[in-house]
């Protein structure tokens, strides 16, 4: 089939969004011809070296640059948006009516007018399919170039992008859609009862990880205790990763004259928050804080842990972590691993993985670190299952290679069926609806 999948996120490369990465290389080795299009560039200081082995380049919808450039991208934008119009008036005013009747908010008009000039970048690159990679703002502006142009379009949906987004406005976006791709079965549950009638479009595709590049140190011939414990976080600075949890849990073991120290990678809005909770329990002298880290400076970190720590809660407005990649890559590492009971971090820490517990709940956690602190055999017999459980289900080829059909064939009528590549989290079909207005 001739034609590039455009593949559209918010910002690219951002380090935190390492599935996003993960997953473009992934479709990339598995034949898809992607094309990569972000609104903006992140410009952070540090990106994942392998940025490097991305294919396609990336076209940003907004490139940033001064009021020149600004300049040109409106002009460009003006230009996009007369000629949709004068190839279709009915079209581009029906969609214009629907913004102004359903969707009357500054970020629905900044979608729009990004969705007309990206719809004039995928005719020019030849698209035959476009794919976001977010439920939210991504995933809007593709629905409005499928709404300009009738091209088809899929979105990934992950967790904030599912839970703080207004429902009405999700199903919309699924009835128009070929196809909805999850991270995680309570991702997709989610989906699907907002879906309503179409949630047979909402599809299971568990996230890969570099299961070669995420490996143990070394084989176990035998089990030697480590003190003191060495524990490891790793995870954006941001309020539904749980660190004040894992600050107290830490203070309860201090209390307990346990010795351990703790590495927390990762960065954040809340990162001076965390800092000064930690001085606050007299816990300085126990954790080292690393800030932003590469995937192979990360990966040298978990061979150096005993136990991986993921203290997820969730939010009051929902938002909540989906299946954090560092928990894969830890278990990948053959870390064992303990993890709050949240979302769909039970699909990945099955039974004999590693130890789930409660969520928001300090004392549960520390008790599960107290266990594996005393037991060595314990943290080996479960960093070795999580290991294999991730090899078995989660690496990032074979689910990449499941996922590609998809994209070879987004036009498929609903009811179709196809073999695919054995991945047990993906579902089939994908549909695909021409309704203007979704």
């Amino acid at each position: 089939m001739t034609g590039t999948v455009g593949y559209l996120t918010k910002r690219f490369p951002r380090l935190s969004e390492t599935f996003i990465l993960d997953e473009i290389l992934g479709l990339e080795a598995a034949g898809v011809p992607l094309r990569l299009y972000a609104v903006a560039d992140p410009g952070e200081a540090i990106v994942q070296p392998d940025v490097t082995r991305v294919k396609s380049p990336v076209v940003y919808l907004h490139a940033g640059g001064g009021w020149r450039q600004a300049g040109r991208e409106i002009a460009s934008t003006v230009a996009a948006h007369a000629r949709l119009f004068v190839h279709s008036p009915r079209r581009y005013l029906s969609v214009v009516a629907y913004i102004a009747r359903k969707r009357r908010h500054l970020s629905t008009v900044r979608n729009f007018s990004q969705a007309g000039r990206l719809a004039s970048m995928l005719k020019a690159d030849g698209a035959r399919h476009l794919h976001a990679a977010f439920a939210h703002g991504p995933a809007s502006v593709a629905h409005f170039v499928h709404l300009l142009t009738g091209l088809p379009f899929s979105f990934s949906a992950h967790a904030k992008d599912i839970y703080v987004s207004a429902p009405d406005l999700l199903a919309r976006k699924v009835a128009a859609s070929s196809f909805v791709l999850t991270c995680s079965q309570s991702a997709a549950d989610a989906m699907s009862a907002i879906a309503g009638p179409d949630g047979a479009k909402v599809l299971l595709a568990h996230h890969g990880v570099d299961t070669s590049r995420f490996t143990p140190v070394f084989v176990r011939s035998e089990v030697v205790s480590q003190a003191p414990l060495r524990i490891l976080a790793v995870g954006r600075m941001v309020a539904k990763k749980g660190y004040p949890v894992l600050l107290d849990a830490l203070a309860i073991l201090a209390a307990d004259n346990r010795s351990f120290c703790c590495t927390v990678i990762g960065a954040g809005p809340d990162r001076a928050e965390v800092e000064n909770l930690a001085r606050n329990l007299e816990l300085s002298s126990r954790i080292t804080f690393l800030g932003s880290r590469t995937h192979q400076q990360v990966a040298a970190s978990y061979r150096e842990a005993d136990v991986f720590v993921q203290a997820s809660v969730v939010l009051e407005n929902g938002d909540r972590d989906g299946i954090p990649n560092s928990l894969l890559e830890a278990m990948s590492s053959g870390l064992a691993v303990v993890a709050s009971n949240v979302a769909g971090i039970p699909e990945v820490v099955a039974p004999g993985c590693g130890l789930l517990v409660v969520p928001g709940e300090p004392v549960a956690l520390a008790s599960a670190l107290a266990l594996l602190a005393d037991d060595a055999v314990l943290r080996a017999r479960l960093g070795d299952a999580a290991r294999r459980h991730v090899v078995t289900s989660f690496d990032r080829a074979v689910c990449a290679r499941a996922l590609a059909p998809l994209f070879e064939t987004p036009s498929l009528p609903f009811g179709a069926t196809l073999p695919i590549v054995a991945c047990r989290d993906v579902a089939w079909p994908p549909s695909r609806n021409e309704k203007v207005l979704g």
